[in-house]
């Protein structure tokens, strides 16, 4: 049968009809080791039980009001992100991309509302991705998802990571902000130094201009802290959150000071269904569990614990994985074959994993993962490069 979807995905023959925890069952009843978590979405893993209680709960009372309306939950959820981050306010939106759509208007915002709207530029770092609307598709600045939607947005600069010279030389009366993921996700699990970080910080300061974290990827305990900034000690003005802080559920924040929101008043900005009842019950259901005593603890462990055996596995293959890369539970390998072709021989091995940038595959695992469930992981992934080994002799 011809699907009646857009051809936009090259999607994998398999279809999944139920998950628990870190694993997910096919229509025919394979299980699958989920070491994608939905591309590092599903952070508690599959139908975590407080979870469910949260969006059933809530389902039988209110789906959706819209924001002419006080929503208790989300001004709760509000709350909590604000306590527990450098933020003064929060805008809940549906995805990562909104949430970055969110944190480029807001840092335009700030320098109108001051007096200086033609400072409007945003630089951002080479190998970024912000989305896939035209404005973050612009801010992310890889050709290969800008080709063919017409002329580029305009008001994004894209320097190399830690060309320092490169830079300074971009910044100008018209730039408003730099805006940077801690780890470059889609970009190859590339780990941003907290030297690097601090630097920016530095720049930003100098010359007036805000600090933009993309954390959608990187945040809600993917690295065993709350938001991965936090290892370098650097504070960002803006910060745009998503993925794993839903659980699962569409949800997406952006999180700001009051001094870099300054300019958001009533009006300047809105959303059909973001901060909707629904999202709200259950980002706070997430927070129930990766803010509690121990838990981010749980996920440096297990972070420490999956870098060793990756680390194991990259001496004995050297044929196919040649780097590891990323930090906590958000881990790549680089490969010295197609990763597209490691995922297929993974997925045979019903291992979950994703590709990447710079042929690296992405391991992210849902935060509750367990000691087993990583040797699991391993031994699979070590399976998937035999079986890869055995067709190059085979090849030669």
């Amino acid at each position: 049968m011809t699907s009646a979807l857009l051809p936009t995905y090259a999607r994998a023959p398999i279809a999944f009809e139920r998950g628990e925890g870190a694993w997910l069952v096919a229509e025919d009843g394979d299980r699958y080791l989920d070491f994608g978590a939905g591309i590092a979405v599903n952070a508690l893993g599959h139908a975590h039980p407080h979870l469910v209680e949260a969006l059933t709960a809530q389902a039988q009372k209110l789906w959706h009001t819209s924001n002419l309306f006080q929503i208790p939950e989300g001004e709760r959820l509000g709350r909590r992100l604000v306590d527990a981050t450098f933020a003064d306010v929060a805008f809940f939106a549906n995805s990562g991309a909104e949430a970055n759509e969110a944190a480029i208007k807001i840092a335009r915002k700030y320098h109108a509302a001051g007096g200086h709207p033609e400072r409007y530029r945003i630089i951002t770092f080479e190998g970024a991705f912000h989305g896939r609307t035209l404005a973050t598709i612009a801010a992310g600045g890889q050709q290969k998802y800008i080709e063919g939607f017409g002329p580029k947005v305009e008001g994004f600069d894209q320097v190399p990571v830690g060309d320092f010279d490169a830079l300074e030389a971009a910044i100008g009366p018209e730039t408003a902000a730099l805006m940077i993921e801690p780890i470059q996700g889609e970009g190859g699990l590339r780990v941003i130094p907290g030297e690097t970080l601090r630097r920016l910080r530095g720049l930003c300061d100098a010359h007036g201009l805000l600090l933009i974290m993309d954390e959608v990827q990187t945040g809600v305990g993917r690295t065993g802290r709350f938001f991965a900034h936090e290892w370098s000690g650097v504070t960002p003005d803006i910060m745009s959150a998503a993925k794993g802080i839903g659980g699962g559920f569409p949800l997406g924040v952006c999180l700001a000071t009051a001094e870099a929101a300054r300019g958001m008043t009533a009006g300047t900005h809105g959303t059909t269904f973001g901060g909707n009842p629904l999202a709200m019950a259950v980002g706070n259901a997430v927070l129930d569990v990766v803010l509690a005593d121990g838990f981010l603890a749980h996920v440096e462990r297990m972070g420490l614990l999956l870098t060793q055996k990756l680390a194991g596995l990259i001496d004995r293959h050297p044929h196919v994985f040649a780097e590891l890369r990323g930090q906590g539970l958000m881990r790549g390998l680089k490969l010295n074959l197609p990763n597209t072709e490691f995922a297929a021989a993974a997925r045979g091995r019903h291992l979950l994993v994703i590709p990447a940038g710079d042929n690296v595959i992405r391991l992210l695992p849902p935060l509750i993962v367990g000691e087993a469930e990583v040797d699991e992981a391993v031994a699979r992934l070590e399976a998937a490069a035999t079986d890869l080994e055995a067709q190059m002799r085979g090849a030669a």
